[in-house]
């Protein structure tokens, strides 16, 4: 049973909580205090949202994103942001939305965390969705409905990126997503404290149990988990990922 199967075990025990609650929930691993949420994508929703329909420019923030699901009758479930993107929030790297490819991958090493080889791309597929390395990517084409890249790459086929240092003194917020070798298991984590690129990965690997996993982001890093009364505020974001749910 997986860390956050657990913790819902015990809420569902404890009070009697409406099912959109299990979707989350705070766990301490290693003195460390992150914010999980799951998806089950043989029954959830997941999708990516950069701008709103006939749009130019991105839709920025989770308030946003509800507003155009409510068009739909829907909701966001939760939800965080997805991804590195530049200054007019345009993704830095392959990124798909419903079929359509926004940006182009982007293979070769480069600055900052995102060129720090191997990266990644989340892959949003039927019934499933994957972490895949970048080469594996390119190699397997593997036709996402929706895709997000982004770097480093925390956990590749079970092992941490081989440049992460047990004692680096880089910490920062961090959020990120890790996926089951099925594809049916989804989970996004976000550190409530700085933590470095080791601790974060071995998180992924060894709490949460998953042989893939990706980051996202750092100091822009934010969650909207309704269902225990978060929604994070802050300046405009670029890709955001969140489950669809039907609206209240």
């Amino acid at each position: 049973m997986s860390a956050l199967r657990r913790l819902c075990a015990l809420l569902a025990l404890a009070l009697p909580l409406p099912v959109a609650a299990a979707e989350c929930g705070d766990v301490t691993w290693e003195g460390a205090r992150y914010t999980i949420c799951e998806a089950d994508m043989a029954r959830d929703e997941l999708r990516l949202f950069l701008r709103a329909p006939g749009a130019g420019a991105a839709l920025g923030s989770f308030r946003n994103v509800n507003e155009v699901l409510a068009r739909e009758g829907g909701q966001l479930g939760f939800a965080m942001n997805a991804g590195m993107y530049h200054s007019d929030r345009r993704p830095v790297g392959l990124y798909i939305e419903d079929g359509r490819e926004v940006s182009g991958i982007v293979a070769s090493a480069g600055p900052g965390n995102f060129g720090l080889l191997p990266n990644g791309v989340f892959c949003i597929r039927e019934g499933r969705a994957d972490v895949m390395e970048t080469g594996r990517y390119l190699r397997e084409s593997p036709g996402c409905a929706y895709a997000t890249q982004s770097g480093p790459m925390l956990v590749i086929d079970g092992a941490l990126h081989p440049r992460f240092l047990r004692d680096s003194d880089s910490r920062y917020i961090r959020n990120g997503v890790g996926a089951s070798e099925d594809g049916r298991r989804v989970v996004f984590a976000i550190s409530d404290a700085p933590v470095n690129f080791d601790s974060f990965g071995r998180f992924f690997r060894d709490y949460l149990e998953l042989p893939q996993a990706l980051y996202l982001d750092g100091n822009i890093s934010r969650l909207h988990a309704p269902a225990l009364g978060r929604s994070d505020l802050g300046l405009p974001m670029g890709p955001i990922v969140g489950t669809v749910a039907p609206k209240d």
